[in-house]
Formats: structure tokens, sequence, C-alpha cells
């Protein structure tokens, strides 16, 4: 695990609630750290190198703390490449354009097992050690439900599991699990981050990134992205011109 401290480094956690926030460089990600921040916590960024197929989206969780603007922001790698079983980490074809029935009828081959399980717990484990009561995901359930590790049922079992499980939880000092994004819409997402100052232009959310990092723009990931922007009106910015 490396720490880096941007720029914009912030030195008041002493007097600012703390949360660490899981930051994947993607979009729902960087909503979620500036609604945490705009919320008052000093945030801690946490985010994984899975040896995932679009690694490049480590680079991307830079570029948003960075923006934002976090106390720290840690990197941790694991490989999920060496279970495989998901076409982000396995030799499986990442579907492309899919429409929203075919995307939600059943659990996708882009589904990690027990991705959110496991970094969940590392998030755990670093929050009890600089004192933070609160973690940020920016899972969400409404335009993308196939995934089971995103479901609002889920977020509430882990949360009560990490209250019974951890010296602080059992000490009396409850940890809260924050899930900002779960019931929205992924055009309300944007509407909202807009609203933050959120630069949507350094965030990567595609599955399946061309050799020189591009998003390919078919994937479940792009196209939902996409299709929320113009619903807004506007072209996603990452979309190569």
């Amino acid at each position: 695990m490396t720490e880096a401290k941007p720029d914009n480094y912030v030195t008041t956690d002493n007097v600012r609630p703390t949360a660490v926030v899981l930051i994947s460089g993607g979009l729902d990600s960087a909503t979620t750290l500036a609604i945490a921040r705009k919320e008052g916590f000093a945030c801690h960024g946490l985010t994984f190198d899975y040896h995932q197929r679009h690694r490049i989206e480590i680079k991307a969780a830079k570029r948003v703390a960075q923006q934002l603007g976090v106390s720290s922001h840690q990197f941790v790698e694991i490989n999920l490449r060496m279970f495989g079983g998901s076409a982000l980490t396995d030799r499986i074809e990442v579907p492309k354009d899919r429409d929203a029935s075919q995307m939600s009828r059943e659990i996708p081959v882009t589904y990690v097992p027990a991705r959110n399980t496991i970094f969940f717990s590392y998030a755990l484990g670093l929050s009890e050690v600089i004192g933070a009561s609160n973690i940020f995901i920016g899972v969400n359930a409404v335009d993308y439900s196939g995934y089971p590790d995103c479901r609002p049922e889920y977020i509430q079992a882990f949360e009560k599991m990490a209250n019974l499980a951890t010296k602080v939880g059992v000490e009396g000092q409850r940890l809260t699990i924050h899930a900002p994004l779960i019931d929205m819409t992924k055009t309300e997402i944007i509407r909202h981050g807009l609203e933050m100052g959120v630069d949507y232009s350094l965030t990567h959310s595609c599955y399946d990134p061309t050799r020189d990092g591009n998003s390919c723009g078919r994937c479940d990931a792009c196209l939902l992205r996409i299709r929320a922007f113009e619903s807004l009106g506007m072209r996603d910015p990452v979309l190569p011109h």
C-alpha cells in the first residue's frame, strides 16, 4: 500500500469528521467524493489495482482526487486476475452494444466475484486505523442493477457486519457506510456532480479501452454514460473527438 499527497493536500482532519472514500476513477466514485467533501468530511481516498482490464482507471482516480481534494490517497494492489471469472479479470469478451433490457436481464460477465466485499474489507481496516467512522462508496442500483454487491441490502449487511467485527465497533464507535448514489439514475448523478464542479473529463468508466486509453463507446459502462449525458443535452467529455 502506497500513499500519495496531492497538491491540494488537506491538513484539517482534526476539525472535520473523517471518511474513507473508495475512488475508482469512474463517474460514480468521482461524484461520491464530491458529495463527501461537500458534506464536510476530510476524505482519505482508497484506490485498487486489482489487475483489471481497464487499469487506466487508476490514473483517472489520481486525477479525480487531485481535482476534488483529498487528505490522502492510498493505492492497493490485489491480483484478482489469478482467480479470473470476470470479463474484467479474465479472457472473457466484454459485452458491447447492449440495450437497457439486455443489461438488466442477468448478472453480467463484467461482475468481478466478491470485488466490493474485498474492497470494503480494506476500507474497513484503513478506517479503523485512522479513526474514520465513515466509508463512502459510489455503488448504484438503479440504471444498472445486475451486480449483487451494489444492492442496498448488501450495503446494509456489510455495515452490520463491520460493526460486529471491529474493535471500534465493539467499543461503541459506530461505523457508517454511505452509498449516496444508490437510488439515483445516471442522469441524476451527472447533474448533481456538475452542480458540485466535478470535471467528468478526468474520469474513466470504459471496461474495454483502446490501446491508447480511449473509451470504446460500446460497452455497458460507456453506453450508460453516453445516454445519460445525452439526456442532459451534452456529449460525454471522455469520448474521442
